[in-house]
């Protein structure tokens, strides 16, 4: 992708082909026909599992503000206990607050390229799956990566973060 490719893209879409690009990383955001916003939605999109979603959640660490993202599989559901364990106690992060810390709209939060770098931690059932997709700064835009690419581009620990699957 040339500059010129990125400049019909919506800004969260070009901030962050603008990161992959300076990380060499190979696939380039796409822009989807219809939104995105769930894991499902995603999904459905792509024709591949839900868990394949690298869905982004952010929460709000209580004692100094900081945005939280967890970079969750889209077939579980991220424990904030646990959460809370590695991170500090966190709360419920609202559309103003995320926006404001990420720079993406709630629908549409990547893993990479945030206003203000995010406390990070990447949900170890994505590793699951060789191929995942996560969101790419807008409700239409998801690129696809491996989920030792999120450890490269994130810098961030893999952990378990998600509660147990119910049979």
């Amino acid at each position: 992708m040339c500059g010129a490719e990125l400049t019909s893209l919506p800004e969260g879409v070009q901030r962050v082909a603008r990161v992959l690009q300076e990380h060499g990383h190979p696939h380039p955001p796409v822009m989807l026909d219809d939104a995105a916003r769930t894991a499902q939605q995603a999904a459905d999109a792509l024709g591949i599992a839900v868990g394949q979603i690298a869905k982004s959640i952010i929460f709000r660490r209580k004692s100094d503000g900081a945005a939280v993202l967890v970079v969750a599989s889209g077939d579980r559901r991220v424990d904030e206990k646990k959460v809370d364990a590695l991170v500090g106690k966190t709360g419920r992060a609202d559309a103003e607050f995320v926006k404001t810390k990420t720079g993406y709209s709630i629908g549409g939060v990547s893993p990479v390229g945030h206003a203000h770098p995010p406390v990070t931690l990447i949900d170890r059932e994505l590793f699951r799956f060789d191929e995942v997709w996560a969101a790419a700064g807008h409700p239409h835009g998801v690129f696809k990566l491996r989920p030792q690419d999120l450890e490269r581009l994130t810098g961030a620990p893999v952990a378990d973060v998600v509660q147990e699957p119910r049979e």
